[in-house]
């Protein structure tokens, strides 16, 4: 029972896999037709998945060292969803669960709300005011270089920074691909399809030049740990979760730790509530909201250091249980494979890689001027270019570096919703 598959003991995932078989065989699957949602069959089936595609990416040599636990995770299953190689009753019922569920943003809730409540609160508003700095010095750098990669291979600039530059750096797929896609068609007076189907491929391939290039990075501080503060921003910062208050004692029961998740829960609600406020045009996304309200209450002092301990246990047990589980979901509903392969064309292929490469370089040198540690600022670029929350979550798992969620978020949604904006901006007065 010790020897484990990601959290699974050896003998449970035997009997997970025999009982999940059964049910396929004989057309009983409890997942499908009248029970859509059964929470513990879709559990199973997760788990199963995740877990083992994540083991396959952890043993291999070269792989392992450049987040191949959260590349297998993610892309084998979008693989074998696309050339129907698992089974369809499971294909379907994983695809409704993580549609219908959203269980990533529950996800997010608890990492943000739990990662904030657990950080230091007197370096926390100086990691939040510095990231800025390489994140903007980044963004300019990239999108310039990419531009000019993508002019000299035959691209055109402007389709190079409207359909290559501005997707990739636009936030994911929700809030990037979707209303660039709008915009362009509108301004464009195009189909609002086509222009998805030509910005996606972009966001897809820049997310998982994001993730190697990430998980490379977890490799060169290993070597170079001056380089790193393992997760922390910046020299001095620490965790207020100490080692030897991770395990659940009598300081801190169990009802403490269900105290801190519903904090990341009702921040995440107020923060959905928050969203739906005139004037539309100013509306913040639920997770970006979420994210200042959990700094505020750090800040304030608003919850007492039970339940901030409570909700760094657990951020630890998302961050360690479901991460890999909801990497296997995205991937099998929500990355899809032929799209993946549209950006392979050599050209686009170089710009995207030119361009993820300058964000994160600029990142890592301008980091180090603004005294963080430059791995973490590279890290925290990296999500810039990633896709959406998804991107957030492999980036940093390949990064090995879960706790800087709410860094990330700034980067994705705050820096994604910006350049969306200026884009629609300079596309219209272009036009």
């Amino acid at each position: 029972m010790e020897l484990r598959v990601g959290v699974l003991p050896v003998p449970v995932l035997v009997v997970l896999v025999a009982v999940l078989t059964a049910f396929i065989s004989a057309g009983k699957f409890p997942a499908a037709g009248k029970t859509p949602n059964d929470v513990c069959t879709m559990i199973a089936v997760l788990a199963v998945g995740g877990f083992v595609c994540a083991e396959i990416g952890k043993r291999i040599p070269v792989v392992k060292d450049i987040g191949g636990a959260a590349i297998f995770a993610t892309f084998i299953p979008s693989y074998l969803a696309f050339h129907s190689y698992i089974p369809p009753v499971i294909l379907q019922t994983v695809t409704d669960f993580t549609k219908a569920t959203n269980f990533l943003y529950l996800f997010i809730a608890c990492i943000i709300v739990g990662s904030i409540l657990s950080m230091d609160r007197t370096v926390l508003i100086r990691g939040f005011l510095k990231i800025f700095v390489p994140l903007a010095a980044g963004s300019v750098a990239a999108a310039l270089v990419g531009t000019g990669v993508g002019t000299l291979l035959g691209l055109g600039a402007r389709h190079t920074f409207f359909y290559i530059i501005v997707p990739i750096m636009g936030g994911g797929v929700g809030e990037g691909a979707i209303p660039l896609s709008v915009g362009y068609a509108e301004i464009l007076h195009l189909k609002q399809g086509e222009e998805f189907a030509r910005v996606l491929p972009p966001v897809m391939f820049g997310s998982l030049t994001a993730i190697l290039l990430a998980g490379t990075l977890n490799f060169v501080g290993k070597k170079y740990p001056h380089l790193t503060g393992e997760g922390r921003l910046q020299p001095g910062e620490h965790d207020e979760l100490h080692p030897q208050q991770e395990e659940i004692t009598g300081h801190l029961d169990v009802s403490h730790i269900a105290a801190g998740a519903s904090v990341a829960i009702a921040l995440y609600l107020v923060g959905v509530a928050l969203g739906t406020l005139p004037p539309e045009n100013f509306r913040l996304p639920a997770p970006v909201v979420m994210l200042f309200l959990a700094v505020a209450v750090k800040l304030a002092s608003g919850v007492p250091p039970q339940i901030q301990h409570g909700a760094g246990v657990v951020y630890k047990f998302f961050r360690t249980a479901v991460t890999y589980p909801l990497l296997f979901a995205i991937g099998v509903a929500l990355t899809p494979w032929d799209k993946l392969l549209e950006a392979l064309h050599p050209a686009n292929l170089v710009t995207i890689i030119a361009t993820v490469t300058t964000l994160m370089t600029t990142g890592f040198v301008v980091g180090r001027w603004v005294k963080l540690y430059p791995i973490e600022a590279a890290i925290v670029n990296a999500c810039h270019s990633g896709q959406g929350g998804t991107g957030d979550v492999a980036i940093l798992t390949a990064a090995n570096r879960m706790q800087m969620m709410p860094f990330a978020q700034i980067a994705t949604r705050i820096g994604g919703a910006i350049t969306v904006t200026l884009a629609l901006i300079t596309l219209r007065a272009l036009s």
